[in-house]
């Protein structure tokens, strides 16, 4: 039996990170990875909001594509443009990126097991797969939505289904600084997007409580009706899985702890986990560590901890939103819509918006007026009584 520090379960792009920074630190780490190649199959929509440069490395190498803006489209494709003059978003190589994670990790001085599906863990520091045994002061589970760790103190996850093509024109159709997000009842609170990698390549995809049959449906009709996929061309086709986020989900027990999507770290507005995930990794790296050093496993609780109290408001106003979402028919929508556009919101989203803190523009919503037009007065009061 193999001993180490810390063995991490799933060597994706948040537990090569967490790998890399307790490497780092000098501990003696492992990544037992179920794949054969990392970042495969693509299971993202790849844009990640401009604070990943703060948050994480981010070469310019596996950045496809800069955005700026947004089209939102209601169902009857009444439509708001929002915006900023610098740039918000980058659109990635998603398993150029993770393969370039996985290898810094290495770099550091973990260990990369590929090919290598845990088919047994206890909350003791235990490991088991086909080909090896493994003991660890701490085990991480970074293995998604489907986490086998943790099976081991959950309920069974909830989780979306994800779709997405990569489609190619055979003229230039696209604007690069700008993505599509199209909602409706059908789907929510899940929606549709377009990003851009270049002005004739683009993926379009979305989330909802639908099979994947069933969001394929909506994909083809989302490109028969709009006129920029008119005779695009379906590349590739992907699918996956987004865990719906769950406040009352454990995320540390005994030995173990869980982080990404495995821990449902995920925006409940937007599905998107990786910039929270890295987040994380580092808050957990900082944890771990005390914990090897001190020989103290009591130290895995402050990661708990810190992680409520950097992220639980954000998260709880997002939760609302999400409410807000799911409560509406098409025709709220449209009435919406109408009403944000009358009310300015356009100018008051492109200086407010961030696609990963909605706080910030539900606060200034609140404060001009807005929201009350827009949603029911318990959900509003809802919404304020966060902040009390």
């Amino acid at each position: 039996m193999k001993k180490y520090d810390i063995a991490v379960v799933g060597a994706g792009p948040v537990g090569s990170t967490f790998a890399r920074y307790v490497a780092d630190n000098g501990l003696n780490v492992v990544m037992v990875e179920k794949k054969r190649e990392i970042g495969i199959p693509l299971q993202c929509a790849g844009l990640l909001g401009q604070k990943i440069k703060e948050i994480n490395v981010l070469p310019d190498e596996y950045v496809l594509n800069q955005v700026r803006g947004a089209y939102i489209h209601s169902p009857s494709n009444n439509m708001m443009k929002v915006g900023k003059e610098n740039v918000q978003a980058y659109v990635i190589d998603r398993v150029g990126y993770d393969k370039y994670l996985a290898n810094l990790a290495v770099d550091s001085g973990a260990e990369l097991l590929m090919n290598h599906k845990v088919i047994h863990s206890d909350l003791n520091g235990c490991i088991e797969t086909k080909e090896t045994k493994i003991q660890a002061d701490i085990i991480v589970g970074a293995d998604g939505h489907s986490s086998t760790l943790s099976n081991n103190f959950n309920e069974k996850p909830r989780s979306f289904m994800a779709a997405q093509y990569l489609i190619e024109t055979d003229i230039p159709v696209f604007d690069l600084e700008n993505v599509h997000l199209h909602v409706d009842d059908l789907i929510s609170p899940g929606f549709l997007w377009t990003i851009p990698l270049t002005s004739s390549t683009a993926r379009i995809g979305l989330f909802a409580d639908m099979n994947y049959t069933e969001l394929n449906n909506v994909l083809a009709k989302l490109m028969a009706t709009e006129p920029m996929f008119k005779n695009a061309r379906i590349i590739q086709k992907y699918q996956g899985y987004i865990p719906k986020y769950d406040p009352k989900k454990k995320i540390v027990d005994e030995k173990t702890i869980l982080l990404g999507d495995a821990a449902s770290q995920v925006k409940p507005t937007t599905g998107g986990g990786l910039l929270i995930g890295f987040e994380c990794a580092k808050i957990a790296a900082e944890c771990a560590t005390k914990a090897v050093e001190m020989e103290d496993i009591s130290y895995l609780k402050e990661y708990e901890n810190q992680i409520s109290k950097r992220f639980r408001n954000e998260l709880r106003v997002q939760i609302e939103v999400q409410k807000i979402f799911e409560s509406m028919n098409n025709q709220d929508l449209d009435e919406m819509f109408t009403k944000l556009k009358q009310g300015n919101a356009e100018e008051l989203i492109s200086k407010y918006g961030d696609m990963d803190t909605q706080s910030t523009l539900i606060k200034e919503m609140i404060k001009n007026g807005l929201l009350f037009s827009i949603v029911p007065k318990l959900l509003t009061r809802r919404i304020m009584g966060l902040w009390k």
